[in-house]
């Protein structure tokens, strides 16, 4: 039997738009307003409609769980290193009428570190997080300010002994203000349905916060008042 010895010819990678009725660009639009303005997935599809797009807000509320998160990972090679000072906390919302718990850090200079969605507020879901967050980044914290939680200590102690941890009164309060942020966007949706679409929520907010704060090095070349459109368009072309 006779072997060719001829290459397949490489074939692009399918663009994650590929089958959607709607182009690319409606799409990341529609993400990006959801994203960035305190707005329900029913005002996102008012404002299309008044510019001649007639989509569901049942489609855009799909588009946002699907595209958030594709966006986000790939924005990761252009994202800025955090700083060596996190300052860590959780904060609680409500998934289906069940409260959730959200660790969250930042660093000193307002970069928010990562987020999860927890069921539980123990050592395990501490762990879980500061884990996730070593993996991910693959950097590690100087010096880590948290709260008097108990849970801290031996957490960190196991996932980053080197760091100095430090409590002090109101020392933690640059993550509590951000966490306000958080609550006054979540504010005008109707409720988060699954643990799941909380986490792409979540994150998408942190990721546009991060856009926002110049912490990624995308749509550096647009006005400043038009960067976060420019990355949201930089991103479509790569995902």
């Amino acid at each position: 039997m006779k072997v060719s010895n001829r290459q397949r010819p490489v074939q692009p990678p399918r663009s994650a738009f590929a089958g959607f009725r709607f182009p690319p660009d409606v799409i990341v639009v529609a993400v990006w307003l959801y994203l960035r303005y305190n707005l329900s997935y029913r005002d996102v599809e008012e404002l299309l409609l008044e510019r001649g797009v007639e989509v569901d807000h049942v489609t855009i509320f799909r588009w946002v769980q699907r595209f958030t998160p594709l966006l986000v990972d790939a924005a990761r090679f252009c994202r800025q290193a955090p700083g060596d000072r996190w300052f860590a906390d959780e904060t609680y919302v409500k998934v289906n009428g069940v409260w959730r718990y959200v660790y969250r850090a930042v660093d000193q200079d307002g970069q928010i570190i990562d987020v999860l969605v927890s069921v539980r507020r123990d050592a395990t879901a501490a762990r879980r997080y500061f884990r996730r967050v070593m993996a991910m980044l693959k950097v590690r914290p100087a010096e880590v300010i948290t709260d008097a939680s108990p849970v801290y200590p031996a957490v960190l102690d196991e996932v980053v002994p080197s760091a100095w941890h430090h409590i002090e009164r109101y020392a933690n309060n640059r993550v509590e203000a951000d966490h306000s942020q958080l609550k006054h966007r979540l504010r005008p949706m109707r409720g988060l349905r699954t643990d799941r679409t909380a986490q792409t929520i979540i994150a998408g907010h942190a990721f546009m916060q991060n856009l926002r704060r110049g912490n990624y090095e995308l749509g550096v070349d647009a006005p400043r008042g038009l960067r976060v459109a420019a990355a949201f368009t930089e991103l479509a072309r790569v995902v």
